[in-house]
């Protein structure tokens, strides 16, 4: 099986909602070309997909953006998810390298994840990973 790690194109909106509605966000496909667009002109955002033999199997976002308390960007790892059948196979390992590749590459002196509490095998990735857990996230709904 060959797998590839890509930036993502307009044709995989269908994948992107389906694989978004898996990780706890039903979307509308008819949203999502929306949504890359606006992406696309904010520097620094890049999504990325994971394809297993011409299949879109999982995505990620990287997010690089400068910070008033350090000279160096920081990076921010965003709605990470494997289809259900392709977990554990190292499709999101990969999706992480090639994050982690575009951070270093930017510059970023770290590199960040947020992961909910329901998600416990995710935590186990990311600790396995070297991602070291921080707890206390604070958030508001506007």
């Amino acid at each position: 099986m060959a797998l590839t790690i890509r930036d993502v194109r307009p044709e995989d909106a269908p994948a992107i909602a389906r694989l978004l509605g898996e990780l706890g966000y039903p979307t509308d496909v008819v949203a999502v070309p929306r949504r890359l667009a606006r992406m696309r002109v904010e520097p620094g955002q890049h999504t990325l997909i994971a394809e297993a033999d011409g299949q879109v199997v999982g995505m990620a976002t990287v997010i690089v953006r400068h910070v008033i308390n350090n000279d160096a960007p920081f990076g921010r790892l965003a709605s990470v998810v494997v289809a259900e059948g392709w977990r554990s196979r190292g499709f999101g390992q990969r999706l992480i390298e090639e994050a982690e590749r575009i951070c270093r590459d930017a510059g970023c002196s770290a590199i960040e994840v947020t992961s909910a509490d329901h998600r416990p095998r995710a935590h186990d990735f990311y600790r396995r990973l070297g991602y070291e857990e921080r707890p206390r996230r604070f958030i508001k709904r506007l």
